[in-house]
């Protein structure tokens, strides 16, 4: 039974197309009522990724045709169910990874898509890890597979996904070398990690000077031709996982081209006789065709994540937050690349 019976009225920040970050729109409709295996989930927290960035300038790989409503997760409070849905799980809250649609008040999630969000966990702590975390998690856990007491490089180390990295590494017994602007190498260093100026030249020849014999995985999401740099830092039997191509971000041209490429060139290293592996991390691999598995290991490295920020073994680097309808500030300033960890969105306040 759908347990609606009031119509939803849902804000909606909505990219009308390549614009500049104060050409989002606002705009307020009725939400339909949650068909059937569908929730309406009212926004507590959402946030910006480098996902949001590249699809407002139209360079996301498979972003759907402009307008759209971005925000590639969120974390919510399910106020009500559609059919085959239990009821019980109104009043409850969650975090749901979307790819579109998280910049709202309210939106409809399909309740399979819904992972628990621990009551120790704060909606902002938990949207900051709901996609980098499990990014993170998966590319160290189930692509590289990095032993313990192995040195990795993490580049962007004061990113969303970086900052994950970079404590699920030391977390780990991992060696960390992270590349970031000098702003945050302090902070860098008071984890434990050894900082480098991403913008120096010779960034690749400092890094290969602090680990000479090579690396066992590097975690690259810049791309572009410096990505045969990251390559060469890998010793025998190292990884190198891209999950990137900011290189490419502001070039012209169609969207899906420097993934390709990047793809290409990556499968063609795994056939050199060197011992080393490539691999290009797709967060949505599998659901297309294994959907229910998809899911499942999707639920599972999030709940393992959300645990890890219950138990104060992760600590989610929130930039800052701003209320949804200053959505184009909050984008502004995760483009601006000034500020470490990741800028969050949050219900306006109500009226009074």
């Amino acid at each position: 039974m759908n347990s609606t019976v009031t119509t939803t009225r849902a804000t909606e920040v909505v990219l009308p197309g390549k614009v500049e970050v104060d050409g989002l729109e606002i705009t307020v409709r009725d939400l339909p009522a949650p068909a059937a295996g569908q929730v309406v989930l009212r926004m507590d927290a959402t946030g910006v990724s480098f996902a949001e960035q590249q699809m407002r300038r139209g360079k996301y790989y498979d972003q759907p045709a402009f307008p759209f409503v971005p925000g590639y997760d969120v974390v919510g409070t399910v106020t009500a169910v559609g059919a085959d849905v239990d009821a019980a799980l109104v009043g409850g809250r969650f975090a749901a990874v979307t790819k579109i649609g998280g910049w709202a008040s309210s939106l409809l999630v399909e309740a399979a898509d819904l992972v628990a969000v621990p009551d120790a966990v704060s909606a902002a702590a938990a949207e900051t890890v709901a996609v980098n975390g499990v990014t993170a998690w998966q590319m160290m856990h189930r692509s590289a597979k990095v032993p313990a007491g192995g040195t990795v490089v993490v580049l962007g180390a004061n990113g969303g996904v970086g900052s994950t990295l970079v404590q699920l590494a030391l977390h780990a017994g991992m060696t960390v070398i992270g590349t970031a602007s000098p702003r945050h190498h302090d902070a860098l260093r008071e984890l434990g990690v050894t900082p480098v100026d991403y913008r120096d030249p010779a960034m690749y020849q400092r890094i290969r000077a602090i680990a000479p014999d090579g690396v066992d995985a590097v975690f690259d999401h810049v791309g572009g031709a410096a990505i045969a740099d990251s390559w060469a830092l890998l010793r025998k039997g190292g990884t190198l996982v891209s999950y990137g191509t900011a290189a490419t971000k502001d070039d012209e041209g169609n969207s899906q081209l420097p993934v390709l490429k990047s793809f290409a060139r990556l499968l063609l290293w795994n056939y050199l006789p060197n011992g080393k592996s490539a691999l290009f991390y797709n967060f949505w691999a599998g659901k297309r065709f294994r959907p229910a598995a998809f899911r499942a290991r999707l639920r599972d490295d999030l709940t393992r994540v959300l645990a890890l920020v219950a138990d104060g073994v992760l600590s989610p680097q929130i930039a800052a937050e701003f209320p949804l309808s200053q959505a184009s500030k909050a984008l502004a300033l995760a483009e601006s690349r000034t500020v470490a960890g990741k800028v969050v969105i949050v219900p306006d306040a109500p009226r009074s």
